[in-house]
C-alpha cells in the first residue's frame, strides 16, 4: 500500500510541473470577474495583457467528426452492383414444350458429325402471350453419327437442336427428338432397324429347304415297294440338316450388320425443349 501512495503523489508532483511549464499564473481571474495581476520577478509594472494559452480546439474536432457522418456526403457514392445476371425477354418457350416439324433435308447414316440439319414448324406454336408462327426455321447438328455394325445393329444418328430463327433474329435453344415419322426416339438415338431376328431366320433357311426336299424324296421313294427301304434315309439326312442350320445360324446371324438409317426430306418430327428459350 506504501508503494502504491507513493507512486500517486509522484504522479501528481508531474501533473503539476507540466501544468505550470503550459501556462501562464501572472493573470488570475477572481469571482468578481475583475483581473487580478501577479507581480512577476522580471517586472513589477508588468500590465497583465499576455493573454492565457488557448485549449485545444474539442468543438472544432467534434463538428468534423459530425460533418464526416452526414449523409449528403454519400450522395455520389455508387451502388454495389450485381453480378447476378437474370435471363428475360418478351417471350419465353417454357422447357418440356414439344413442337411439330418437318426436316427440310434428308437424313442418313452416312451424314458425318456435325454436319447441319434443318427443320420447320409444322403448325403455330401457340403460348398465353405469344404465336410463333408456322414455317419458323430449327437448326440443328448431328453430334453423333455411325453405319450399320455386326451383330446386327443397324446405323445411328443423333440430332440436337441448337437456334431458331424469329424474324430475323437467332434464337438459342436446347431440344431433342423424341419421334421420327411416329416411331418413338429413346434418349434422342434415330436408330437403324435390328435384324437379329430377321437375319437368323434367314441363315437357316438352307437347312429347311434340305428338309423339305428329302422328305418329298421319301414320300416318293415309299410310294414305290421296289424303293422303301430307302425311304428314310433322305428324311434322317434332311433332318440332320436342319438340326445343323439351327444350330449354325444364331452365330452366324451375329456377324451379320444391322438396317441404315434413311428419312427421306418432308417427314415428320417431334422435339422437345430440354431447358427454357428466351426471345427478346
Amino acid at each position: 500500500m506504501s508503494l502504491n501512495i507513493g507512486h500517486a503523489f509522484d504522479l501528481d508532483e508531474t501533473v503539476d510541473d507540466e501544468i505550470r511549464k503550459t501556462y501562464n499564473d501572472t493573470k488570475l481571474i477572481n469571482d468578481s470577474g475583475r483581473d487580478t495581476v501577479k507581480p512577476s520577478n522580471n517586472s513589477s509594472n508588468d500590465s497583465g495583457n499576455e493573454d492565457l494559452p488557448e485549449l485545444p480546439s474539442i468543438i472544432k474536432h467534434v463538428q468534423s467528426e459530425k460533418k464526416s457522418d452526414d449523409l449528403s456526403n454519400y450522395e455520389n457514392v455508387e451502388p454495389p452492383k450485381s453480378y447476378i445476371q437474370y435471363k428475360g425477354g418478351n417471350i419465353c418457350l417454357k422447357k418440356g414444350t414439344s413442337i411439330l416439324v418437318s426436316n427440310l433435308n434428308q437424313i442418313s447414316d452416312w451424314q458425318t458429325k456435325g454436319a447441319t440439319v434443318k427443320f420447320k414448324a409444322k403448325s403455330n406454336i401457340q403460348g398465353t402471350k405469344y404465336t410463333i408462327p408456322a414455317g419458323t426455321i430449327f437448326k440443328g447438328e448431328i453430334v453423333e453419327s455411325h453405319q450399320p455394325q455386326i451383330t446386327c445393329n443397324g446405323g445411328l444418328v443423333s440430332i440436337k437442336i441448337y437456334s431458331m430463327l424469329y424474324k430475323g433474329q437467332t434464337v438459342p435453344v436446347n431440344a431433342y427428338i423424341i419421334r421420327a415419322n411416329d416411331k418413338k426416339i429413346f434418349l434422342n438415338d434415330i436408330k437403324g432397324n435390328r435384324t437379329y431376328l430377321k437375319t437368323m431366320w434367314k441363315k437357316g433357311g438352307w437347312g429347311r429347304n434340305i428338309f423339305n426336299r428329302m422328305m418329298t424324296l421319301t414320300a416318293k421313294l415309299g410310294s414305290d415297294t421296289s424303293t422303301l427301304l430307302l425311304s428314310p434315309f433322305p428324311a434322317a439326312y434332311g433332318t440332320i440338316c436342319l438340326g445343323l442350320n439351327a444350330l449354325t445360324s444364331p452365330v452366324t446371324a451375329f456377324f451379320s450388320k444391322g438396317g441404315h438409317v434413311s428419312i427421306p426430306a418432308g417427314s415428320v418430327f417431334k422435339i422437345k425443349l430440354l431447358e427454357d428459350s428466351y426471345i427478346d
